[in-house]
């Protein structure tokens, strides 16, 4: 099995290249995306999203992750299976129909916490060659910039262009919904 790791500099913060424009477009609700390749048959992309909320109030939500079967409407089950110190041990299952058929998808992560500032995911064992994501929360405006990032490359063989495309398709509306169970908790 293939770890991979995502690198610091496509996940943090907010991109240098940004306009005021697209900054501003971000605090009033639009969530931007890029995807990048990432093995013949993977993808991985990374979501920005801003929630007018203080980071202590979104991390201690997106630390609860049964809750995650709410953001993720694919997610059929998310359970903390073990606590460790600082890491966790995480299991999920999810569900997902394509045109001819359905595919079912379990993962074991491990979770490391930095708190208030990062959520890093390793795949253990599961379903997929490689996964990895990776939440990061900065303060901005008078709230949170969310950056999420997910790396990974399927057992079944899709050409990676397919995986980017969906990803990149799929990622914002989870990320709407993820925000909206979030910001209607408060």
């Amino acid at each position: 099995m293939s770890a991979s790791y995502i690198s610091d500099s496509f996940t943090t913060g907010l991109p240098m290249t940004w306009s005021q424009d697209k900054q501003q477009k971000i605090i009033q609700g639009e969530i931007f995306t890029e995807t990048r390749s990432h093995t013949s048959w993977g993808g991985c992309v990374t979501a920005w999203m801003y929630l007018p909320l203080l980071r202590s109030q979104v991390f201690s939500q997106l630390t609860d992750y049964p809750r995650w079967v709410q953001y993720f409407p694919d997610i059929t089950r998310s359970e903390v299976l073990q606590i460790k110190g600082e890491a966790k041990r995480l299991y999920q299952a999810a569900q997902k129909v394509f045109l001819f058929f359905t595919a079912h998808v379990e993962i074991y992560l491990n979770v490391i916490e930095e708190l208030g500032q990062r959520v890093q995911f390793r795949l253990e064992k599961g379903t997929f060659h490689d996964f990895s994501a990776e939440l990061y929360l900065q303060d901005y405006a008078n709230g949170t910039l969310l950056s999420y990032t997910v790396q990974a490359t399927p057992n079944i063989p899709i050409p990676s262009i397919f995986i980017q495309q969906a990803m990149n398709f799929e990622l914002p509306a989870n990320m709407r919904k993820m925000r909206q169970v979030i910001c209607n908790a408060q």
